[in-house]
Parts: C-alpha cells; sequence; structure tokens
C-alpha cells in the first residue's frame, strides 16, 4: 500500500510541476527601470512682465500621477552647486515672511512663482539669470511608499536614489 501512494505521490508531483498556463502581463518596471527625468532651466527672471511668475512648458506632457520637484542653484560652493528645494522662503529679523519661491504644475507646465509683500525689492541675484532643476519621478514608483523613501530636500540624494545620469540632463531656455 505504501509503494501504491509513493507512486501516485511522484506521478502526481511530475504532472503537476509540468502544466504552464499563459503569460501574464507586463507589470510596471522595478526601481532600477526607473524613467525619472531632470530638466534645468536657464536664464530664469522673475520680473513684473512676468507676473513673478514664469511659466516652463513640458514637452512632452507627464503623466498626472508623475511627481515633480523644482530645485533652485543657490549658490556653488568650493566648486559644487548648492541645490534649494522649493518651496524655500527667506524671513526679515523679526521672524515675518520677506520673500519667497514656491511652485505649481499640470500635465503640460510648472508655474515657479515669488511670494512677498515688495518682490520689486528683492536683490536681483535671487530674480534674475536664476538657473532651476525639475525633477520629473513616476508616480508609480512614490505611491504607497515610506520605507527608503529620498530626502526631497536633498537634490543629490534624490539623484542617486532614483538612478538619474546627472550628466544628461536636459537643458531648457527661457
Amino acid at each position: 500500500m505504501k509503494k501504491i501512494l509513493t507512486l501516485f505521490a511522484v506521478v502526481g508531483l511530475i504532472a503537476f510541476s509540468s502544466c504552464e498556463g499563459p503569460e501574464g502581463p507586463m507589470g510596471p518596471p522595478g526601481e532600477d527601470g526607473v524613467i525619472a527625468e531632470v530638466y534645468e532651466v536657464t536664464n530664469v527672471n522673475f520680473n513684473s512682465a512676468n507676473n513673478y511668475n514664469p511659466v516652463i512648458a513640458l514637452n512632452p506632457a507627464i503623466f498626472e500621477s508623475d511627481m515633480v520637484l523644482v530645485y533652485r542653484l543657490a549658490e556653488v560652493n568650493n566648486g559644487n552647486d548648492v541645490w534649494k528645494l522649493a518651496p524655500e522662503n527667506y524671513f526679515l529679523a523679526d521672524g515675518t515672511l520677506d520673500f519667497g519661491f514656491d511652485y505649481d504644475f499640470t500635465k503640460n507646465d510648472v508655474s515657479v512663482y515669488m511670494i512677498g509683500n515688495d518682490l520689486a525689492g528683492v536683490a536681483n541675484s535671487f530674480r534674475l539669470n536664476q538657473v532651476l532643476r525639475i525633477v520629473i519621478i513616476p508616480g508609480y514608483v512614490t505611491t504607497g511608499k515610506s520605507v527608503n523613501k529620498a530626502d526631497y530636500s536633498n537634490y543629490n540624494e534624490v539623484i542617486k536614489k532614483y538612478n538619474i545620469d546627472d550628466s544628461n540632463i536636459k537643458k531648457i531656455k527661457l
């Protein structure tokens, strides 16, 4: 009896291991296959002519689920670029807001704007010939993940986390 049960078990194992169904649909690529993009926009001016709100067109359009981060080149320190994530605010000595930068976006463009009471009085070094980097991260990568989340305030960490080739940045000039 034991031999018959063993025989059935072996035959059943062979039969079930040789079954194969149709291949399922392709899933989204993993983080190693993330296609994040970076655009560098130069010669950005915040002035009364554009209502302190330059708008940068995205071509091609992005998906509505994508995440957009905007960084401003704040300074160069010992040959290294220092990028600050928007929103970025500057305060007066008494703690009230002097001015700042913020942004919003659609699938077709990114609107970067200044906030504050006297934007015309803000130093030209903050308003004229600014360099921005716009990082676009596919939405499926950021949805529902709190483990190993990048520190979005750190441009270099974001570039590393999403395997972005920093030497292959798409340039836009306004």
